[in-house]
């Protein structure tokens, strides 16, 4: 009796794998195996049968083996990288990806999805790599010098992301869809009207082809360019022009914000938290955006036994899960904590006992924070309103849950909401959370700091070491730089003509 072939194997068990029917397909493809034992596209299926039936173990060992084999064959090392990733082994993730592109694999499309993939992983550094790479192979695409750019900027290398910039915009009429302006806005400091880059963004703003989209993006690009050199009559009329056109785009709901917020507070503290943890303590900064959050963290970071992992979108993820509503189980808590804490801990060697999530949004849900970690310290961050207010609307943010800060009577209502959810936690959490005001940190940062290192328990109140190695939010540039008190009462240059600020209360 003549065998099936590769292909009809192949085509019975994709049948049952999109059916979902992996019950069927999992002995379906150890059969074919036993006729064709080593068919490349039969052991891969299978090890997708694997991870779809939470057999992690035997699908890493199935595509490592895979990779050995073919080191270069993308297939294989996207499907291993995001397996590891979902178990928060980022590094790994990253040395099989830079693998498989160091090895000879340059198409610059599998590139461009390599360096998305691992920049959301947070490994940037990994990314960048891939990126030169590519551009060594393929030197003249402008979406690689765009990535390539956007890379450079979070790991603070500011020359080097403007000349990748300047390719791209030099390169292509697309590159003010990739928001190429903005990302030569982020990467230095204007010092006078003359600077070519001035220039650049009047001429793309001249285009009749940009989307709405790429038309704010440039609004905010030419509106900080216009700050730096202090000339906010112009910078507001940018600002007002790319908050217009970004508030028009925006799905954010006022009504969806209210109800969210109205739930939180009707809230009660869960009672059944998980056990207290050792050798693990996470340190949530919390408050509005623009409010010192990141700066705080790269502060917080420099000190012994204590790792940045930024914005962390673990805790939102999981306050949406059903078993972590109302009143969870504790099974359901500690699960859920396990979940964070690998994703905090990852594979990358961090030898640390703090970890610090900066996830500003997190005030949302602090109630499960403390039930998943009742040794969790929480660091409320506050600024004055107004300098809080003008700086959400000088900002292009990329997340849809940030479409407030498009608007002013938005950015009141959030800003409000936040005071009154920081307020309800204080009453529920009194010894869990501490409030560092903006103002006195950047006037008297040490003080500040060993005061704040004392509250959270850390061993010595003295920095230690360098900077964290990527910054991906709006404040990168503001990060790199020397504590400052450039931007205290920043909203008084601007009262002449955004009158809108006078509404917030000052203090």
């Amino acid at each position: 009796m003549a065998s099936t072939s590769e292909q009809q194997w192949l085509e019975q068990a994709r049948i049952l794998v999109l059916r979902g029917d992996f019950a069927q397909a999992e002995p379906l493809l150890k059969i074919a195996l036993t006729e064709h034992p080593r068919s490349f596209e039969l052991r891969r299926v299978l090890a997708g049968v694997y991870r779809q039936i939470h057999r992690y173990d035997e699908a890493e060992a199935l595509l490592r083996e895979l990779s050995r084999e073919s080191p270069q064959d993308a297939g294989t090392a996207f499907t291993l990288a995001e397996l590891l990733i979902g178990q928060a082994r980022t590094q790994a993730a990253g040395q099989v990806l830079r693998s498989c592109f160091d090895g000879g694999q340059h198409d610059p499309n599998l590139a461009i999805r390599a360096i998305e993939l691992l920049d959301d992983a947070d490994r940037k550094l990994d990314a960048a790599a891939i990126a030169d790479n590519a551009i060594a192979a393929v030197p003249d695409d402008p979406r690689l010098h765009a990535y390539a750019g956007m890379l450079q900027l979070q790991l603070g290398a500011f020359e080097r992301a403007r000349k990748h910039h300047l390719f791209a915009l030099e390169h292509s009429p697309k590159a003010c869809e990739w928001h190429v302006p903005h990302g030569l806005a982020s990467a230095q400091r204007y010092a006078d009207a003359g600077h070519p880059d001035f220039a650049r963004f009047r001429a793309c703003l001249q285009r009749t082809d940009l989307s709405e989209k790429a038309r704010a993006s440039l609004l905010f690009a030419l509106g900080k360019a216009h700050d730096d050199i202090g000339d906010y009559s112009n910078a507001a009329l940018d600002f007002r022009q790319a908050n217009a056109i970004a508030n028009s785009l925006t799905d954010w709901s006022r009504k969806d914000w209210r109800r969210m917020v109205s739930a939180r507070l009707a809230t009660n503290p869960m009672t059944r938290p998980c056990p207290p943890g050792s050798g693990f303590t996470p340190i949530f900064i919390v408050g509005m955006p623009r409010s010192g959050t990141t700066l705080l963290a790269e502060l917080l970071s420099r000190h012994a036994g204590v790792c940045n992992r930024g914005e962390l979108p673990w805790i939102g993820r999981l306050a949406q899960q059903p078993d972590l509503s109302g009143d969870p189980s504790t099974e359901a808590l500690t699960r859920a904590a396990a979940i964070y804490t690998a994703q905090a801990r990852r594979d990358d060697g961090a030898e640390a006992r703090w970890f610090v999530d900066k996830q500003p949004l997190n005030f949302r849900y602090l109630d499960l924070v403390l039930a998943l970690f009742p040794n969790a310290r929480i660091i409320h961050c506050i600024r004055n309103a107004r300098d809080t207010a003008l700086s959400l609307w000088a900002q292009s943010f990329s997340e849809d849950v940030q479409g407030y800060a498009y608007h002013f009577d938005h950015i009141a209502v959030v800003m409000r909401d936040c005071e009154r959810l920081m307020q309800h936690w204080r009453r529920c959490f009194p010894h869990s959370i501490r409030a560092v005001h903006y103002e006195e940190l950047v006037a008297a940062p040490d003080a500040t700091m060993t005061a704040l290192a004392t509250w959270v328990g850390l061993p010595d109140a003295a920095t230690t070491k360098a900077e964290s190695p990527s910054i991906s939010t709006a404040s990168l540039w503001q990060a790199r730089q020397p504590v400052y008190a450039r931007s205290l009462r920043r909203w008084q240059a601007y009262a002449e003509y955004v009158p809108e600020l006078l509404e917030f209360k000052d203090r």
